[in-house]
């Protein structure tokens, strides 16, 4: 009996640490290093290590001091959606794709990043489409996929 709570308590002691989104962290940072706060000022900037924070068991870099606190005051206005995967596929296919960091959008103050290669700009796919019922649809599949 000792052993069956013992179990219990370290599983329970294991998910209550785990990280409540899996973000995208294509080269050990979330947006491949990119500055979350930049893209909200019109342009995407790499990060720098100096400045580094984490926030929700990830990494993130930022170009400057001044975007590192910024973000450190209100992490989750700058996250990006779907834990940084392509919005296109987790709306079309529920599947978590990586992403191209200069190819994305702001709508409704919340960042949208898309996989682009070749003549697969998830963007365009997306903008051709309906927004709106895409979001609809990846907020949907995400709550699914998000672990």
């Amino acid at each position: 009996m000792r052993i069956i709570f013992k179990v219990l308590f370290l599983l329970i002691g294991t998910f209550g640490f785990a990280q409540a989104v899996d973000y995208n962290t294509k080269g050990g940072y979330a947006v491949e290093g990119y500055d979350v706060v930049s893209y909200f000022q019109g342009q995407p900037l790499e990060g720098k290590k100096e400045f580094t924070t984490t926030y929700d068991g990830t990494k993130f870099k930022f170009a400057s001091k001044a975007h590192l606190e910024t973000f450190q005051s209100n992490p989750k206005a700058y996250l990006p959606q779907y834990g940084g995967y392509c919005a296109y596929a987790v709306a079309v296919n529920g599947k978590k794709v990586s992403v191209d960091p200069l190819t994305y959008e702001i709508r409704e103050d919340k960042l949208y990043l898309f996989y682009n290669k070749g003549k697969n700009n998830t963007l365009e796919f997306w903008r051709n489409e309906s927004p709106n019922e895409l979001v609809s649809k990846a907020d949907k599949n995400w709550e699914r996929i998000k672990n």
